[in-house]
């Protein structure tokens, strides 16, 4: 059937790339990652029963315009000694270093390292002292008559028992030899957003400039290199206006990138489901740049400056900075930028090329989960909705169907005449085509109109951090990772694990299953090697989603399931037999042997 040939070449063009993509190359690098927590885990285990958390603060070096110290990570004796303010809100856990005012010892309680309910909550920062260091530093940059001004190794003063949480923010001062004193409030909200507001009052006899500076720097990337599906390393948007900047881990170990001079804006480093990020005051302009150091300890760094602010003698003046550092849940994300102005924020989330279908998509499975409190629920509920906005497109679809197999005894009868001639015979199908209007290929447009809405829910089940541990029913707990059963150790009856080129679970089983019976919905081809990719399609297709997260081989399942109705009722109003039960009997029917 010509139609059939459409339609099947059209699946397997539109799915073949990712399903290759996804075995080939990120399912090795799932496991290298899986591998590389669970190293991590350990590591962290072994030095927090080694040593407690120590403060630290780094070298006096110079560092590409940035103050004596801002770049290095060395300890030194001053900062390993200075005390600590306890952070605990609803969502972090953690401590502010004195020496620098640095944001070094942060943790998220909302989120655990694995799906166990007694793994550690994950950690965002760590001391530079340790191998894993990762923080967020302001200070400033002495000018005129400045004297020595708060940067990396100042040791700031706090009131005694002071302890930040969303409801009692900290006032940190320092004074220098020049008569500058600077107050630094920091303040929490109930999430992962830090405002830090710096006042520097001139109780001197001459004017004063400094510049403010931030820093996001960290020592490791991630274990596994971002995959073609996501982006973790840079980003940020710079200037009001300005798109959204990307960098790999890679690219700034090649060449460090400097930043046209903008006001506005926002950078840091963003991980699959944690980033860190300075929003300056978006009313100075400054210079940013992403780095990659190799001098002493090797780390990454993005960072600003701003321009030189004066203050009078007997004056004072202000600057107010935010610090993103914490999960990237989209809710949060969204009111951030719609509350505080940030341009763009909500691209922390990388929606990828369809970000039109992407976040929609997530918001309307969010509503559902909102209502049921299940996301797997909620993508059931969501592909019913994907089904009925596309039943238009799917009609027209299974009637072009219908009609090929209307006119299929003609067609059959145009190959006993025209034999081996290929080209009278596509010629006479043409025709043919043509008198019963007709389009061949009409059925394979919906199948590629819906190839976005695949990668869509792709991208929401594998990026958005709503998905990670979030469970289904029965042993589905996380419906970002694969199904964990397998039939190598029938589906855990046996004490061992399968190869993951072997991982075969139950929801992908019932993906072939339901696929294997939407293709019975009609004949096999003739054609032998389209018969070939007929029958063997859905056993390839559910051992390559046998390592695709949980989730979309639910989708896909569920989207089987509704296919098959769709089309029995399609082609049951155009008058054409369903002939599903048929089409399987005839599969075990012994052919009649063939006559020399």
């Amino acid at each position: 059937m010509q139609n059939n040939r459409n339609y099947f070449i059209a699946i397997a063009l539109s799915v073949v790339i990712v399903l290759a993509w996804q075995f080939f190359y990120m399912n090795p690098r799932i496991e290298a990652e899986r591998l590389a927590q669970e190293a991590q885990l350990a590591q962290q285990q072994s030095q927090e029963a080694a040593q407690p958390t120590s403060p630290e603060a780094p070298a006096a070096t110079v560092d590409g315009g940035l103050p004596a110290g801002a770049g290095a990570a060395a300890t030194t004796p001053a900062s390993a000694n200075a005390p600590r303010i306890a952070i605990e809100t609803q969502d972090l856990v953690g401590s502010i270093n004195l020496a620098g005012a640095r944001f070094d010892d942060l943790k998220l309680k909302q989120y655990r390292e694995t799906v166990d309910d007694n793994s550690p909550i994950v950690k965002l920062f760590a001391p530079a002292d340790t191998a894993d260091g990762y923080y967020a530093e302001l200070g400033f940059i002495a000018g005129e008559n400045a004297g020595s001004v708060p940067g990396p190794n100042t040791v700031w003063t706090a009131p005694e028992g002071a302890k930040l949480t969303e409801t009692t923010p900290v006032t940190l001062t320092f004074t220098n030899e020049a008569g500058l004193t600077f107050s630094r409030t920091i303040s929490v909200d109930e999430h992962y957003m830090f405002t830090i507001e710096d006042s520097i009052a001139n109780a001197g006899t001459n004017a004063a400039s400094v510049a403010p500076y931030g820093r996001v720097t960290r020592y490791n990337k991630p274990a596994t290199p971002s995959i073609f599906v996501l982006h973790e390393g840079f980003l940020g948007v710079i200037g009001t206006e300005g798109s959204l900047a990307e960098h790999d881990y890679s690219d700034i170990e090649d060449a460090a990138v400097t930043n046209a001079k903008a006001t506005g804006g926002w950078l840091g480093i963003t991980d699959k489901y944690w980033a860190a990020s300075l929003i300056p005051q978006q009313t100075l302009p400054y210079e940013s740049r992403f780095t990659y150091f190799t001098d002493g300890q090797a780390r990454y760094q993005a960072d600003y400056k701003n321009d030189g602010i004066s203050i009078a003698a007997g004056q004072s003046s202000s600057v107010k900075t935010l610090l993103f550092a914490g999960a990237k849940q989209v809710p949060v994300i969204d009111s951030y930028q719609e509350e505080l102005g940030i341009p763009k924020f909500d691209l922390m989330i990388d929606w990828g090329w369809f970000y039109f279908i992407t976040k929609p998509m997530f918001h309307m499975m969010d509503y559902f989960f909102h209502l049921v409190g299940n996301f797997g629920v909620a993508i059931l509920l969501t592909t019913i909705v994907v089904k009925l906005i596309f039943f238009p497109l799917a009609s027209k679809q299974y009637a072009s169907m219908a009609n090929m197999k209307r006119v299929q005894p003609k067609l059959e009868e145009l190959k006993a005449k025209h034999g081996d001639d290929r080209m009278a015979l596509q010629q006479a199908m043409m025709a043919l085509y043509k008198e019963e209007k007709i389009n061949p290929v009409a059925g394979c447009w919906p199948i590629l109109l819906q190839i976005p809405v695949f990668f869509a829910l792709y991208k929401v089940i594998y990026v958005t951090i709503e998905m990670r541990h979030a469970p289904f029913f029965g042993w589905i707990q996380d419906l970002s990772a694969p199904d964990p059963t397998t039939f190598i150790n029938l589906f855990g009856l046996l004490p061992f694990e399968a190869p993951t080129f072997l991982h075969l679970g139950v929801w992908p089983i019932i993906m072939g299953v339901t696929m294997w019976l939407q293709m019975r919905m009609n004949p096999t081809p003739p054609d032998p090697t389209q018969a070939m990719l007929f029958n063997w399609m859905p056993v390839i297709f559910t051992f390559m989603l046998g390592t695709f997260p949980a989730g979309l081989v639910i989708y896909w399942a569920w989207n089987n399931t509704l296919s098959i109705l769709q089309q029995a009722l399609i082609m049951k109003r155009h008058g054409v037999e369903v002939e599903l039960f048929k089409n399987i009997a005839n599969m075990f029917r012994r052919k009649p042997a063939q006559t020399k």
